[in-house]
C-alpha cells in the first residue's frame, strides 16, 4: 500500500484521489496588518479572491465561486501580524486569464508594490506560462500566473 496518487485537473491543480486540492491553505506573517490587508485586497481581486475572515491580528482571502474556488470555507491564503518570515517566500496565485495577470500587476504597482517581473511569457517553465511578479509591503514575492494560451 503506497501513498495516495495525485492527479491534475483541467485547471492544472494537483488533486488527491477524492478530487480535493492537495494544498488546503497557507499563511504568512506581515509587519503591518492594515497595510498588507489593503495590498492583498487590491492585488488578489483580479484572480477572484475576496476577504473571508477579518480580525485585528489576522485575515484570510479565498475564492468563493468560479475559477480557483477555495476548498476551505475559511479561505486558502492567510496573513497574520508578526515578524515577516526570513527568507521571504514566493507565492503564486493562479489566474483564469492573461488579462487577470495584467490587472494583478497594475493593481500591485498602484498600491505601492515593487515590480519584480513584468507581465509576460516565461517559456523556460512552459510555452503558455504567463506571469507577473510584485513584492508586497514586506518583500514577499507575489505572482499571478495563467497557464492557458
Amino acid at each position: 500500500m503506497g501513498a495516495p496518487q495525485a492527479n491534475v485537473n483541467k485547471q492544472n491543480k494537483r488533486l488527491d484521489q477524492k478530487g480535493q486540492l492537495m494544498i488546503d491553505h497557507m499563511g504568512i506573517t506581515v509587519s503591518d496588518m492594515e497595510k498588507s490587508k489593503a495590498f492583498y485586497l487590491q492585488v488578489l481581486g483580479a484572480p477572484g479572491y475576496v476577504l473571508c475572515k477579518n480580525s485585528p491580528s489576522a485575515a484570510s482571502f479565498g475564492v468563493r465561486e468560479g475559477h480557483g474556488k477555495s476548498a476551505d470555507p475559511g479561505a486558502d491564503f492567510w496573513i497574520s501580524e508578526g515578524p515577516p518570515m526570513t527568507p521571504r517566500i514566493h507565492i503564486a496565485f493562479n489566474a483564469a486569464s492573461r488579462a487577470d495577470v495584467d490587472v494583478f500587476f497594475a493593481a500591485g504597482l498602484a498600491i505601492g508594490g515593487i515590480e519584480n517581473g513584468v507581465p509576460g511569457l516565461r517559456a523556460q517553465y512552459h510555452p503558455n506560462y504567463y506571469a507577473a511578479f510584485v513584492l508586497d509591503p514586506d518583500g514577499y514575492n507575489i505572482e499571478a500566473v495563467c497557464h492557458a494560451n
